[in-house]
C-alpha cells in the first residue's frame, strides 16, 4: 500500500478541521503513518470504535462522515423510516461527531433527531422507539480510554444493529470516498431537529414505571459518580423519584469531561475508576455506592464491608444479586408473569443458572453483547409475550430489568442497586450479606476476565493465529483440569449467530473461554470456577488464569 500517497491525499483533502492539519503536518515516522492508513477503520457490528486523529485507521470527521454516508445509502434502499435519532456522550469530539452525522443524513434527505445535550445511551435507544426512527447513531466510546471514541449503530426496534444489517451498511461504506463521495446539509438545515424534552422525560419516567415496592428509608445515602459523563442527570431524576434524599457526587467527577482526568481508563469495573467515590465514602458512610460510566449504561457499586470500609461488587455478582432480587419480590407481591424468562451471556456467571431453576425462570443464553439480549426482548414482543421478560445482565456489568429500551441500562441498574440495599437493610443485611447469603445457598462461583492486548497489524496477525491454532490443535488439559467439552462459537450447531469464541468446559465445573474482542486490539479469555468455599473457588481462578497467560503469549 502507498501510504506516502495516502497521507499526501489526506494532506491536502482534511482541512475542515484544525487537528487533523496539525497532525498530518507533523506526520514523518513511516511505522505511524503505515497504523494511520494501513486499514479502514473496522465497521464492526456495533459501528466504529478508535483512536482520535488523523488517517483512514482513526476516528475523525471523514470516518464518521463516511460511515454515516453509508447509513444513509442503506436505509435510502429500504422502507424504513427515513429518520434517525442522534446521542452523544462527554468524550472529546463527541459533539463535533454528532454534528456531522446530522449533516451527513441531513444531506441525504433524512431528518436527523439530535439531543441538544450528552445524554445516555440507553435514552438514545429509548429515542429510536420514541421517534419511531428507522436508525440510531450513539457517538460514544463507552468505557475506553479517552484518546477513543466511536459511533454505534442501532436498528428500529432499539437494539444495536443485527449481523446483517452491519453487513450491509458495510457494504454501502465500501463504496464511499470519505472525501468527495459525501452528501452534505448546513448546520442550520431544517432537517436537523433537537430531540424533544418530553421523549427524556418519557425515558426516565418509563424508567420509573419498574421500580418496586420497596421505598428507601429517609436517612438512606447514596455516593455517585458519572465519572465525567453523562449520567448525572438522567441518575440523579431516578434516584430522587424513588425517595432517595441524600446523593452525595463525587465533586472531581460530577461535570462532563473526556479527558478523564481522575480516572484514565473510565470503567466501572475497575478500581481506579471508582477509587475517587470510595474515599468519599470515608466521609459520607453511605448505604452504596454507585458508578456509571461515560455513556451510562453500566453501572458499578460498592457497599460496606462490614469493617469500616467498602468493597466493590462484580458485574456477575450484582447481575445475580438482581435476578434473585426481581425473583423473590415479583413472586412474593404476585407480579411474577407466567413463564418468566430471563436473559445472560455466554460469558456471564454460570450461578445464574440455579437461581432460575429456583424460581422457575427459564434463562437464555446468548452472544456476548447486550444487543443480542435485546434482540430476545424483541422475539418476545414480536409474540406479544414482552412482559415474560423479567431481567438480563453480562458479567461487563450492563443490566436490564424491563423491555423499555433494548441496550442495557445503568439509569434502570441505579435504581434497582437502590431498591434492593433498601429492601435488605430493612431487614438488617447489607447488599455484600445478601451476595453472602447466594454463595451459601447455591456455591461459590468466582470469574475473572484476562485481557491480552496486541497492537497494530501485527497485533490483529497474532491474535488470528491464536485463534487458528486452539481450534487446530485444541489443548486437552488446561490448568491441570481435563477438557470435558469444547463448544466453537462459528458452528452453526450452538443456535446463535456465528462468532468467534471458543468455550473449554473443564473437570469440576470449570471454564475456559477466549474472545477476541470486537472493539479493541485484545484478545479477552474468561474464566470461571465453583468451590464449596470463596478461597477454593479464587484459587481454581488463580490456576485458569496463570494458563491463561502461558496460553496467550
Amino acid at each position: 500500500m502507498d501510504y506516502d500517497n495516502l497521507l499526501a491525499q489526506w494532506k491536502a483533502q482534511a482541512t475542515e478541521d484544525a487537528d487533523l492539519v496539525h497532525e498530518l503536518s507533523a506526520l514523518h515516522d513511516p511505522a505511524e503513518i503505515e497504523d494511520r492508513f494501513y486499514r479502514e477503520l473496522e465497521f464492526g457490528t456495533g459501528g466504529l470504535r478508535g483512536v482520535i486523529g488523523a488517517g483512514t485507521n482513526r476516528m475523525n470527521i471523514y470516518t464518521v462522515r463516511k460511515a454515516t454516508q453509508g447509513l444513509a445509502n442503506y436505509l435510502k434502499q429500504t422502507k424504513l423510516p427515513q429518520k434517525v435519532a442522534i446521542s452523544y456522550d462527554s468524550r472529546i469530539k463527541s459533539d463535533f461527531f454528532a454534528r456531522e452525522t446530522a449533516r451527513v443524513l441531513a444531506g441525504n434527505g433524512i431528518e436527523a433527531w439530535l439531543y441538544p445535550r450528552l445524554e445516555p445511551t440507553p435514552a438514545l435507544s429509548w429515542a429510536v422507539r420514541y421517534l419511531g426512527c428507522g436508525a440510531g447513531v450513539c457517538v460514544t466510546a463507552s468505557h475506553n480510554p479517552s484518546k477513543y471514541n466511536g459511533y454505534k449503530v442501532y436498528g428500529p426496534d432499539g437494539c444495536q444493529i443485527t449481523l446483517e444489517m452491519a453487513d450491509r451498511i458495510l457494504a454501502e461504506i465500501g463504496k464511499v470516498d470519505c472525501f468527495a463521495g459525501v452528501s452534505l446539509a448546513p448546520a442550520d438545515s431544517a432537517r436537523i431537529r433537537p430531540i424533544p424534552e418530553a421523549c427524556l422525560d418519557a425515558f426516565v419516567d418509563a424508567v420509573y414505571a419498574l421500580h418496586g415496592p420497596e421505598t428507601p428509608a429517609e436517612d438512606f445515602k447514596v455516593v455517585y459518580t458519572p465519572l465525567n459523563g453523562t449520567g448525572l442527570e438522567c441518575v440523579t431524576k431516578i434516584l430522587a423519584k424513588i425517595g432517595v434524599k441524600h446523593v452525595t457526587v463525587v465533586p472531581e467527577q460530577e461535570k462532563p469531561d473526556g479527558n478523564f482526568p481522575t480516572c484514565p481508563y473510565p470503567n466501572p469495573e475497575i478500581r481506579e475508576a471508582m477509587q475517587k467515590g470510595l474515599a468519599l465514602c470515608e466521609t459520607v458512610h453511605p448505604d452504596l455506592l454507585l458508578g456509571t460510566d461515560p455513556d451510562c449504561d453500566r453501572m458499578g457499586t460498592a457497599v460496606p464491608d462490614g469493617k469500616g470500609g467498602y468493597r466493590l461488587i462484580s458485574g456477575n455478582e450484582m447481575g445475580v444479586l438482581l435476578l434473585d432480587y426481581i425473583c423473590r419480590t415479583r413472586t412474593a407481591a404476585g407480579t411474577m408473569p407466567a413463564h418468566p424468562v430471563a436473559v445472560s451471556t455466554i460469558v456471564s456467571t454460570d450461578m445464574a443458572a440455579p437461581v432460575c431453576r429456583k424460581y422457575g425462570v427459564e434463562l437464555r443464553r446468548t452472544l456476548t453483547g447486550f444487543k443480542f439480549i435485546g434482540e430476545q426482548i424483541g422475539l418476545l414482543e414480536a409474540t406479544g409475550e414482552k412482559d415474560r421478560y423479567i431481567f438480563g445482565f453480562e458479567e461487563s456489568y450492563g443490566y436490564l430489568s424491563g423491555a423499555h429500551v433494548r441496550d442495557k441500562d445503568a439509569v434502570n441498574a441505579s435504581m434497582l442497586a437502590c431498591e434492593a440495599a433498601a429492601y435488605y437493610s430493612k431487614r438488617g443485611m447489607t447488599l455484600l450479606d445478601a451476595v453472602e447469603a447466594l454463595y451459601r445457598e447455591f456455591g461459590y462461583y468466582q470469574n475473572a476476565l484476562h485481557s491480552y492486548a496486541f497492537e497494530g497489524e501485527a497485533g490483529m496477525r497474532k491474535i488470528a493465529a491464536l485463534m487458528d491454532n486452539l481450534r487446530s490443535a485444541h489443548p486437552s488439559v488446561i490448568a491441570g483440569f481435563a477438557v470435558e467439552k469444547i463448544t466453537d462459537y462459528e458452528d452453526a450447531a450452538t443456535g446463535l449467530p456465528k462468532a468467534n469464541v471458543l468455550e473449554f468446559r473443564l473437570a469440576g465445573g470449570a471454564k475456559f473461554m477466549v474472545r477476541p474482542s470486537g472493539t479493541e486490539p485484545k484478545i479477552k479469555v474468561y474464566l470461571s470456577a465453583v468451590g464449596a468455599s470463596e478461597a477454593e473457588a479464587k484459587a481454581l481462578c488463580v490456576r485458569l488464569g496463570e494458563a491463561a497467560d502461558s496460553m496467550m503469549r
